[in-house]
């Protein structure tokens, strides 16, 4: 089975699109790891029933240090029982030799289901992570943040843009290559240009993306929609629970 039909089977069986994120930010928990410790795998217990897929940021374990990578771990693992898949967003890019290290360390120690990667590096750093069995990536395209207007939307000499050869690597093995197309920025023109490959798509929520952007558009490949912090901080008065069942209400019912 492809990462692509194991995103599909999820998103069929929950009926939802929902990415939930967790990004624990260590200044909002006074109590330390412990106290994040609980903070996030109550968030995993509660929002598993609603979530497409399960994407831990990286960066913010690794703030807590040694600790931090110790509780990512056992998190991991939490998140292996609830059988939904798990996107690690680390956004990773280096030589091949690096690369293929990478890969060991997420695909056979932590076994996680996809992992974000930076791709200017080109394809041949994007190769380790291909050829595994149900595992997939996520390659940079147009992400969300204002940033991208930099480097991923500029124009090249033959009029195209930085992102579309980015959208090349991607159409290379759609089975396993998905892309990273942040909602804020997500245009139809941008839409337009991107293959049919598995989306993730940040930006609902906080970053104040608007659901509209995706209306109409006929995929065949599964795409999830990210929330992070409009699930673990913002309305406090809510449960995760409900949190993450309203956006996977508000998804569905703007992309069925």
């Amino acid at each position: 089975m492809s990462y692509r039909e194991v995103l599909q089977r999820r998103i069929t069986s929950s009926g939802s699109r929902l990415c939930v994120g967790i990004d624990p930010r260590p200044d909002r928990h006074p109590g330390g790891v412990s106290e994040i410790q609980e903070f996030v795998t109550r968030a995993v217990e509660e929002t598993a029933e609603f979530a497409g897929a399960f994407k831990p940021n990286i960066a913010y374990f690794e703030a807590l240090g040694v600790p931090g990578y110790q509780l990512l771990e056992d998190l991991i693992a939490r998140m292996r029982q609830t059988k939904v898949p798990i996107i690690l967003d680390a956004k990773r890019g280096d030589i091949g030799t690096t690369q293929a290290h990478y890969a060991q360390a997420y695909f056979d120690l932590w076994d996680v289901d996809a992992v974000t990667l930076s791709p200017y590096m080109g394809y041949d750093s994007v190769e380790p992570f291909l050829g595994h069995p149900d595992k997939g990536v996520y390659l940079l395209g147009v992400t969300s943040n204002p940033g991208a207007a930099d480097l991923e939307t500029r124009a090249l000499a033959d009029g195209r843009e930085v992102f579309e050869l980015v959208a090349e690597m991607a159409s290379r093995s759609p089975e396993e290559i998905g892309l990273v197309v942040g909602l804020t920025n997500a245009s139809a023109d941008v839409l337009a240009k991107i293959p049919d490959v598995p989306l993730l798509i940040p930006g609902l929520g906080a970053q104040g993306g608007d659901l509209e952007a995706l209306a109409g558009e006929s995929r065949s490949a599964p795409s999830v929609i990210n929330v992070s912090r409009g699930i673990l901080y913002a309305e406090p008065e809510l449960t995760f629970a409900q949190k993450a069942k309203n956006y996977a209400n508000q998804i569905a019912d703007v992309l069925g």
